[in-house]
């Protein structure tokens, strides 16, 4: 009856693409797994769905997540009425970085690369640079959420001076691998996905060519998807000052990487990047907030402001409350402990690479986040890796990569959601035009990984 575990998120996955309703999805999804584990019994796999969706809040992290994807709204509404994005888009195109299509989307992928520090606020930040600037040239979202969320997560598995190395150095050292940080250093080559997701944006914004359903978004005409439903569509604010994006923009990178040092005791790798992010974001509203009283473009207006902001995220934020609930229904449920039975079934020892990448990507799709399938593959990529002779670097980056990998198939993914909302574009097509890119890296990963696997 194992195989029942894995029910629940495959059909989250057909109600979102058949409804196009992320919510039913994950609602519908969150009941089944409930009910498997109460014996079947519907009604205490409803009541089971309350309390478990009121214990995702015992999580600090999930916490953190819930607020600062609300406060987020705010700042950037304040910064829209300051005029400062207005005169940010001004500025760039003025100077020759992004008059241009191609120089748009240029920029908006370096600054996905640049701002590693964690996967939420390089999203959230080149989307609030992205979208003014993708709008004015008449460029689609569609192709702006492609492009920050296939930077933003494959970078964060690649320059591992953030959360993200923190926690993967965090498994290894619990599974007892000697030498965790050397191993984790010798990952990044042998990272094949996440370097040919940024290969695949790059070449797209270097030709300015695109394929699959996202060259049939731009052919419908000329920025036919700008309009595409998202929050803060109104008209932005006429141009003032650049500094009035500037400043918050700079405090909330500045302040990620600080209090990331701080919550780690000087140790960038250990800090709590949940932490780090929530509080920079408030500390960037605040400064928004004030950059826009000093404009004196919303007199008596400012606290109703950012009530609006946030209300116009409550739809998105509800999305991902919905994706951590499922996603600890999947965990008590046991789907990825099945899951990960599966992979290491296989004897041979030169596909172990293949195998682990595509459970990996396999968990992260139907449970929708990459942290959590790195929680359970690598407990069982380690031993696996180890007893069959495969060099233990590239086990580990076979299920990083395949976590990125899932992530950008799924609609319930975390990031895929965030990615989404930042870039201002409905969700399923975000998810509809990428999932063409995703599985050309996925392809030609598993490919790799399989003569890698081979060769050792």
């Amino acid at each position: 009856m194992e195989w029942l575990t894995i029910t629940p998120p495959l059909l989250a996955i057909i109600v979102a693409v058949w409804t196009r309703n992320v919510f039913w999805a994950l609602g519908i999804a969150i009941w089944l797994s409930e009910t498997i584990i109460a014996g079947f019994n519907p009604f205490m796999g409803a009541q089971g769905s309350i309390d478990r969706a009121v214990s995702v809040f015992d999580s600090p992290y999930n916490t953190r997540v819930l607020l600062f994807c609300l406060i987020i709204g705010a700042l950037i509404v304040y910064m829209q009425k300051s005029g400062g994005i207005s005169a940010m888009v001004e500025r760039l195109q003025s100077s020759g970085f992004a008059s241009t299509p191609r120089r748009a989307s240029l920029v908006t992928a370096i600054c996905g690369v640049l701002i590693f520090v964690e996967t939420n606020i390089s999203l959230l930040t080149t989307g609030i640079l992205g979208r003014p600037l993708f709008d004015k040239l008449k460029i689609s979202r569609e192709r702006l959420a492609f492009i920050i969320d296939s930077t933003c997560a494959p970078v964060s598995v690649l320059i591992l001076f953030n959360g993200w190395g923190a926690y993967l150095l965090g498994l290894l050292n619990e599974n007892g691998v000697d030498g965790a940080t050397g191993v984790l250093m010798a990952t990044i080559g042998l990272n094949f996905y996440a370097w040919i997701a940024l290969a695949l944006v790059f070449a797209t914004v270097l030709s300015n060519r695109t394929f699959g359903p996202l060259a049939a978004v731009e052919q419908v005409g000329s920025g036919a998807s700008v309009a595409a439903s998202g929050p803060f569509n109104e008209s932005p604010a006429p141009a003032s000052k650049a500094l009035y994006m500037a400043i918050p923009l700079i405090i909330m990178i500045g302040g990620t990487i600080g209090f990331m040092i701080w919550t780690g005791n000087g140790d960038i790798r250990q800090g709590s990047g949940s932490q780090a992010i929530l509080w920079s974001v408030i500390l960037a509203t605040a400064a928004a907030f004030l950059c826009l009283a000093h404009s004196k473009r919303a007199k008596g207006e400012l606290v109703e402001i950012g009530f609006k902001g946030m209300g116009d995220l409550l739809p998105a934020v509800t999305m991902i409350y919905l994706a951590l609930v499922l996603g600890a229904s999947l965990n008590a449920v046991g789907m990825r402990e099945f899951i990960a039975s599966i992979a290491s079934s296989f004897p041979a020892p030169g596909v172990i690479p293949a195998i682990l990448f595509l459970a990996a990507a396999v968990t992260s799709f139907t449970a929708g986040t990459s942290w959590g399938t790195y929680g359970i593959i690598i407990p069982v990529a380690v031993p696996l890796a180890l007893g069959a002779g495969v060099p233990l670097p590239l086990a580990v980056a076979a299920v990083m990569g395949g976590g990125v990998f899932g992530d950008h198939c799924s609609p319930i993914s975390d990031t895929t959601i965030i990615a989404s909302l930042a870039s201002g574009c409905d969700h399923m097509e975000h998810v509809r035009t990428q999932l063409p890119y995703a599985l050309v890296g996925g392809l030609a990963a598993t490919g790799l990984y399989l003569l890698a696997g081979l060769a050792s």
